[in-house]
């Protein structure tokens, strides 16, 4: 099987496990239907398209290391959930303003900013329910130990250490362009953007016992992969194509935003995109256990323009 098809019948691995933990409008019964729009714009902001690269990480670094897939799942869809409710309210007039994502409407122009806000918090709240399903499964001591490990990385990097802190940063920078500089730059990609990417990297690891010094070069390896990422993303927003992304670009010039690519120039940014694609390709291949498929999908990841 080539790289593609893998890749395709992955994600729909990715995709079925999410069908199997959103709620959906019809499951609601009783005085719940009450909340059935906010259920139906969860299910329309989730399931409107990606890549499914967080759960795919899950599921690779759970099998690379010989842990059982059924652990992982609750943890693979509380993992996009959080992701999927960060693009809701990072797409809403008081943050970026998009109208569209994935070629399709951003979930506050279809249903509205004020049912914008409770998708998200939503999809957050319930990502932790979905992921609390994961003690249910476990069969041993050992097992509920690394829930619980996995558990303090997903809420440690969704929020003020993580993510959270990283969007924080990152309007803060929106208002005095003039004092972004390369650190603030930094934490913003490393906190906004790699963080989720090494819950992805470390808690399918920790669930299957990997040693600990691998969990931790998976947590540097995340984080390469994740500043890259986003240096990518700024390199496509001047280069890349419209129809292509599924958004429109030239958004960060127009708004006039501090990013990588207004910071040091085009050629610098591709150059570091490089460097960093480098050391976690060299960090990978050091790891105890091999992923050729995870190693692909890293290179073409974070080289993609899309």
């Amino acid at each position: 099987m080539n790289f593609e098809q893998n890749l395709m019948e992955k994600t729909a691995y990715c995709e079925n496990v999410l069908h199997t933990y959103l709620p959906t409008v019809d499951s609601l019964e009783g005085s719940d239907r009450c909340a059935g729009v906010v259920v139906d714009a969860m299910q329309y902001s989730v399931m409107a398209g990606g890549k499914r690269l967080r759960p795919l990480f899950i599921c690779e670094t759970c099998r690379m290391y010989g842990g059982r897939q059924e652990l992982a799942e609750p943890f693979m869809a509380a993992l996009e959930m959080i992701h999927n409710y960060s693009l809701v309210h990072d797409d809403m007039p008081a943050m970026d303003n998009d109208e569209y994502r994935r070629g399709l409407k951003t979930t506050w122009v279809k249903y509205g900013e004020g049912m914008a806000v409770l998708a998200g918090d939503a999809l957050l709240n319930y990502a932790y329910e979905a992921a609390l399903k994961a003690f249910d499964l476990c069969r041993s001591a050992e097992e509920t130990a690394a829930v619980i490990k996995a558990m303090k990385v997903l809420s440690r990097n969704a929020g003020i250490y993580g993510m959270v802190g990283g969007q924080c940063a990152d309007l803060e920078a929106e208002k005095k362009p003039q004092e972004t500089d390369a650190e603030v730059l930094t934490y913003i990609h490393k906190h906004k953007t790699a963080c989720m990417i090494e819950s992805g990297f470390q808690i399918g690891a920790i669930l299957a016992g990997a040693p600990c010094e691998d969990v931790e070069k998976l947590g540097k390896i995340a984080e390469n992969i994740g500043i890259a990422f986003q240096i990518q993303d700024d390199i496509l927003d001047v280069i890349g194509d419209s129809e292509e992304l599924g958004k429109l670009t030239g958004s960060d010039e127009k708004d006039g935003k501090v990013t990588y690519v207004t910071m040091y120039g085009l050629e610098k940014a591709a150059e570091d995109v490089r460097r960093m694609t480098d050391e976690a390709l060299t960090l990978f291949d050091s790891l105890e256990m091999p992923n050729a498929f995870l190693r692909e999908l890293i290179v073409r990841l974070i080289t993609r323009t899309k």
